[in-house]
């Protein structure tokens, strides 16, 4: 994001751009871009109006509050590419957004972290004595890096080891596709989750 930032201008700018570009038919109020983007208004204000003087954002009609993404913006796929396909989060910056949140036993991503449509869902978080307002907080900095809401999956230890023996449809699901463990505690090696994914 950072680099990305200097190369575009600043950081609110991408943030408003990939919102816009992950949602392609959906439109926005001013004040719902502020909040998924978690850019300040007056800051969301100057870039949609830059965004709308090059022809990135339009409204429907000259009465809409929402802003689109302009389907027909001469270099979309060009944007599309260097801010959505590229990797601009690498593993730390996501584990940065999870500190003090509890006893974290694993962290597995998935689905828009990896470029996988087929996930279930994006982010697993496994562990004991979870803070999940601190952890939710960590998803709503993500979605704003991202520009996408996250479905996420929070169980402590026990049940989701419980899960993983009986081989429920969720876990399977979650590791039945690719995806990237972040963290894992040593004491869930022996689990056999690397083992169990590979021959479900």
């Amino acid at each position: 994001m950072e680099i990305l930032g200097k190369i575009l201008g600043n950081s609110a700018r991408v943030k408003i751009m990939k919102l816009f570009l992950l949602n392609k038919n959906k439109g926005f109020k001013s004040k719902e871009v502020v909040k998924r983007s978690r850019v300040n208004a007056p800051a969301v204000r100057r870039e949609m109006r830059l965004l709308a003087s090059v022809g990135f954002i339009k409204k429907h009609s000259s009465t809409s509050r929402e802003w689109f993404f302009n389907s027909l913006f001469k270099y979309a796929e060009e944007f599309e590419e260097l801010l959505v396909r590229s990797d601009t989060l690498n593993k730390q910056s996501i584990l940065n957004n999870f500190k003090n949140i509890g006893q974290v036993k694993l962290i597995i991503v998935s689905g828009v972290f990896i470029k996988n449509d087929n996930s279930r869902v994006d982010l697993l978080i496994i562990g004991d004595k979870l803070k999940r307002g601190k952890i939710e907080g960590g998803i709503r900095k993500l979605e704003a890096e991202i520009g996408a809401e996250l479905v996420y999956a929070i169980f402590d230890t026990k049940e989701f080891i419980y899960r993983l023996n009986m081989y429920d449809k969720l876990v399977r699901d979650i590791l039945d596709y690719p995806h990237e463990i972040l963290l894992q505690a040593k004491e869930l090696n022996s689990t056999g989750i690397t083992r169990y994914a590979q021959h479900i």
